[in-house]
């Protein structure tokens, strides 16, 4: 019986874990993390050896799947110089483990993968056109097509974070205003700072308003907020959430999909953001379209990286 190995490589840490053919789609067998950061990628990429290495005397390895933040290039199976990931410059990736293991090695960014874990295992299941959306610290879409990850031409596909929404406004991808800025989870807190800052006189008495303006309210903080009811937290995050219905009723409009399933932040606050974004797409998106579409969160929750690392595997 063979095994798949599932590499999830992050800015502060990474994962690998093993992963076994069931019933439900995949088991996992084994999973370890060890932190990166300060680390070079010759360094990173010696560990997982070992690590693997180690595992292949217990587990019989059939492939090897890896999920990264990009850019990167999953044809030539690069890794090219991700932000969370100095250093990390046209790194050879695919034909290390290759040379290494000699057992096919398959590389997506976490996007993208995410979108295989979730179609495969997740709140996709079944579905042949999925959409996975990643609102966690930055916003970036996985696009499966007729059961296939379509990626585009050079791995760009579904980069919706960088979509402009406004001419100003909380910056994202580099650009303010974006899609990225508004729904994300550093997008969020930067945005109550600026309304924070706008809105001064009328929150003056406002604790959480006060906290925004001097930085030192989280995303985190201002869901706590807005559940126990405090006016302007609840207005930022409407403002978020009329920007994601907006994004939504984009994808549901483009490309016509089954289920749009959104992770992290989406993921942890599904309950309010359904009541703010339906009467929007409502009006927004093209009804056919919407009323074949359902958006739900993640099916699999905070172990996604694991899962799509192992989806990528199996490609």
């Amino acid at each position: 019986m063979g095994y798949s190995i599932g590499l999830d490589i992050g800015g502060t840490k990474c994962a690998v874990s093993v992963g076994a053919a069931s019933a439900d789609g995949v088991e996992i067998k084994f999973r370890e993390e060890f932190p990166t950061a300060g680390k070079s990628w010759q360094d990173v990429l010696a560990i997982y050896t070992d690590k693997i290495q180690a595992l292949s005397e217990t587990y019989e390895i059939a492939n090897i799947g890896i999920s990264c933040g990009g850019p990167l290039d999953s044809k030539a199976g690069l890794i090219q110089s991700p932000p969370n990931l100095p250093g990390w410059d046209d790194v050879p990736i695919v034909q290390y483990f290759t040379d290494k293991f000699n057992v096919p090695v398959h590389i997506q960014n976490d996007a993208n993968a995410c979108a295989l874990a979730e179609a495969k295992y997740g709140a996709g299941r079944g579905a042949r056109n999925v959409v996975f959306m990643t609102f966690g610290t930055g916003l970036g879409a996985g696009i499966v097509v007729d059961g296939k990850l379509y990626s585009g031409t050079n791995d760009n596909a579904g980069e919706i974070g960088h979509i402009r929404l406004a001419p100003r406004g909380p910056k994202g991808y580099n650009k303010d205003g974006s899609a990225e800025g508004f729904c994300s989870g550093a997008g969020i807190a930067r945005l109550a700072g600026i309304r924070a800052r706008e809105y001064e006189m009328e929150y003056a008495d406002s604790e959480s308003a006060a906290k925004a303006r001097a930085g030192e309210l989280t995303t985190k903080d201002i869901f706590g907020y807005v559940r126990a009811g405090d006016p302007f937290c609840t207005r930022v995050f409407k403002e978020s959430a009329e920007k994601l219905a907006t994004i939504l009723a984009f994808t549901i409009d483009i490309l016509n999909p089954e289920v749009i399933v959104l992770g992290g932040v989406f993921m942890r606050n599904a309950d309010l953001f359904m009541k703010e974004i339906g009467p929007i797409l409502e009006r927004e998106a093209l009804p056919g379209a919407l009323k074949v579409c359902r958006i739900v969160p993640a099916g699999i929750g905070e172990n996604i990286g694991d899962y799509a690392a192992l989806a990528v595997a199996g490609m």
